[in-house]
């Protein structure tokens, strides 16, 4: 197996909060554990730079086209008033723990290795003098920690090991080990000194079973099979005792993990040999069936095994290195949103609450942004948070200070999540509450001249205007579909639970001033501003984000618009079709739910199969660019665009393959999730026919058509918590 000595190329099991990288050799097997929350502390979090006093003067500057110069002005004025804004500042960085060296006694040679989607389990098999021998690892959600069971014919021998990850950290970390009869502990500690910050972390390998283990120097000797608990420990962290042997610890797991798993199956009609071929040859061929199946599985494990109390991160719950590519951490503006696509879709609707938990933690850090960069009250999001939520990181080139969409962003999650469940009490208490606050922002921050919206200062993520050269603008089309997006919902779900709020003529009357979507070019213009020219050889696909969730009925109903929409995700794609464009995998994605919105097929599936062809490795984890830096935005962004080219669902309407390519031409999907808390338990389809069978959480009447089959929409009642059969045909 390629590069298996190399941490990004390892298998990964994961509950959420713990997480294992699986790699190594026969004469050395590794385990590179890791926790969701050991961010390293590398800096205390700054005040979010006082550029509100020179925002009437930056204003002044974007109105003369001056664009480059106001995103300098706001790093001179921070620079100003903390000379550590000299220099781009990052978040503090997921890190793993510790890694856990097991070297075999005997000699071994035929190394195997293997993951079990539907239970977690990952297996590095070898052969040595005596027969078989294994390491079976598995992340335990019941138990929070990591299970590790090693055997060979004749009983396992070896040495144990417990140390730092390698590399050198940026930072000074203090680390001790200690072996004991029953195990293996790594004690480590930072100097971080400001309030709040990790002071350290504890790592304990517990042997469970096993006859006979010696300390031997800073490791340990074991004698015999043996099953081994690892568990990484923050300061406050209980440490429940875990008890059981490796049997009763995995079928307690696999209970919830394959609960998980197992609420969607999709199956494209691929041949029995191609789904048993092994994931390189599959990755070696163009792709097929069988590839987009076992990556839609793959990619729903990694984002499951990898969701805890907190959301993914940029590498899911692993690392292996200190310094991790933009610090592993939550990138707002494309990343995260990704990562978490394909949660609702299919049906594993609890896994997106950590979204909300983790913003809900860092809201005064999000108003302390409002009112520091704008004097504005509501909710300003960062593009990139881990430990904090302050706006600490800029510069003149990437001018993330004048991205102002997060919150309103973040805003269409919360909503459906609320369209997805039916849930009326999270709309009430947590969906509108943020959503008012959201909205607060853009009351305060958008000018309205002569009857007319204006975002000024405005930003397109890391997109520059051909005319201009600098990512700095004003009137992106994201910042204006995401706010159209908000206000309509704040309006909807008020309405929803018959509420009178006094806001809402303010966000009737700035709906009513937003700009309209421009067509430049023939092109659906990504900045709605005339003097901005489009730039479509760019890997974000930011303008089209009125088409990934529910598509705005302004483009969708307009056949100018529409047109143009089309031509935008064409033109992309032209350009993804470059060699120079293999980078930024989950722009794919943004292109993909877009053109299923469109219900264009082909469109759509060239996007997956450039995901899938291009930017998945064997050990079943997907990579930010070609072949590098490991990364688990596309383990979301394939399977959301899979499941949104079988199912869209938006206001009031439900299409059943709206978007089926020419290689999809039968098969079944069990267990899909639409909007209006409806469930598609399943879907099957050959040519000229498909059959569904549809429930809803609550009594409700929708529009149900099969745009491919060219059949009629027609109204259909679904009883409450009662299944009903569908049939289309031309």
């Amino acid at each position: 197996m390629r590069d298996t000595v190399n941490w990004e190329h390892a298998l990964v099991t994961g509950n959420g909060r713990q997480g294992a990288l699986c790699w190594g050799t026969p004469a050395e097997l590794r385990l590179t554990v890791s926790h969701e929350r050991l961010f390293l502390p590398l800096r205390a979090p700054l005040a979010a730079p006082d550029t509100a006093a020179v925002l009437p003067r930056l204003r002044r500057l974007l109105d003369e086209g001056r664009y480059a110069a106001a995103a300098q002005a706001v790093c001179d004025r921070a620079v100003a008033g903390e000379p550590a804004y000299a220099e781009t500042l990052w978040i503090d960085p997921l890190v793993g723990a510790a890694t856990l060296t097991v070297r075999p006694h005997r000699a071994g040679v035929d190394f195997r290795r293997d993951v079990d989607l539907a239970s977690g389990v990952v297996t590095l098999g070898w052969r040595d003098e005596r027969g078989e021998a294994r390491a079976e690892v598995f992340a335990s959600r019941p138990a929070d920690a990591i299970v590790l069971r090693l055997s060979a014919a004749g009983g396992f021998a070896g040495t144990l090991a417990l140390g730092l990850i390698d590399g050198i950290p940026p930072v000074p970390v203090e680390a001790r080990t200690r072996a004991l009869a029953g195990g293996l502990t790594l004690s480590a500690t930072f100097e971080a000194a400001w309030p709040g910050a990790l002071t350290g972390y504890r790592v304990r390998c517990q042997l469970l079973t096993g006859d006979a283990a010696v300390p031997r120097g800073p490791g340990l000797e074991v004698r015999s099979d043996a099953t081994l608990v690892i568990r990484t420990l923050l300061p406050g962290d209980p440490e429940p005792e875990v008890t059981g042997d490796y049997e009763t610890l995995l079928a307690e797991h696999r209970t919830i993990h394959s609960g998980l798993m197992g609420r969607v199956h999709l199956d494209l009609a691929a041949g029995p040999a191609q789904r048993s071929a092994p994931t390189a040859a599959l990755l070696a061929e163009p792709v097929g069936p069988a590839l987009v199946e076992r990556l839609f599985d793959a990619g729903r494990y990694a984002v499951i095994s990898s969701t805890g109390d907190l959301p993914p991160t940029l590498q899911g719950v692993w690392s292996g290195t200190w310094t991790p590519p933009w610090s592993s951490g939550y990138t707002l503006d494309g990343n995260l949103p990704a990562a978490v696509a394909a949660l609702l879709p299919t049906a594993t609707p609890e896994l997106l609450l950590p979204v909300f938990d983790l913003i809900e933690a860092h809201r005064d850090d999000l108003r302390h942004n409002a009112r520091r960069l704008y004097g504005a009250r509501g909710l300003l999001a960062p593009a990139h948070l881990s430990t904090h939520g302050r706006q600490n990181h800029f510069g003149p080139v990437w001018c993330l200070t004048f991205w102002t969409a997060g919150a309103a962003w973040l805003g269409r999650l919360y909503v459906d999540y609320w369209r997805y469940t039916g849930d009326r009490e999270f709309l009430r208490d947590r969906a509108l509450p943020f959503l008012r606050e959201a909205a607060d922002f853009y009351l305060d921050f958008v000018e309205v001249r002569d009857g007319a919206a204006r975002f000024s200062p405005s930003y397109s993520p890391e997109n520059a205007p051909a005319s201009t050269g600098s990512q700095a603008c004003v009137d992106a089309t994201m910042d204006v579909a995401v706010v159209r997006d908000l206000l309509t919902n704040l309006l909807r779900g008020t309405a929803e639970l018959g509420l009178d709020d006094p806001a809402a003529p303010r966000w009737r009357a700035l709906l009513g001033a937003l700009p309209r979507y421009r067509v430049a070019g023939g092109l659906l213009a990504e900045w709605c501003h005339p003097g901005l020219d489009d730039q479509p050889a760019h890997r974000h696909a930011s303008h089209l984000w009125p088409l990934w969730y529910e598509p705005d009925p302004l483009i969708t109903d307009d056949p100018r618009l529409r047109a143009a929409a089309v031509a935008s995700v064409r033109s992309r794609l032209a350009w993804w079709a470059g060699a120079a464009s293999d980078e930024m995998a989950y722009g794919l994605a943004q292109l993909g739910l877009a053109a299923a919105a469109l219900g264009l097929a082909e469109e759509a599936y060239a996007t997956v199969e450039a995901m899938a062809g291009r930017y998945w490795r064997d050990n079943l984890v997907p990579t930010h660019n070609r072949d590098a830096l490991f990364n688990v935005d596309i383990a979301g962004g394939l399977p959301a665009v899979v499941a949104a080219m079988l199912v869209r669902s938006a206001h009031g309407r439900l299409d059943l393959l709206p978007a089926l390519p020419r290689a999809w031409p039968r098969g079944r999907v069990t267990g899909l999730a639409a909007r209006d808390a409806v469930r598609v338990l399943e879907l099957r389809w050959e040519p000229g026919r498909a059959d569904a069978v549809l429930r809803a959480r609550h009594a409700t009447t929708v529009e149900v058509g099969a745009p491919a089959l060219g059949a009629p929409y027609r109204t259909v009642t679904l009883p409450a918590g009662r299944p009903v059969p569908v049939r289309f045909s031309p």
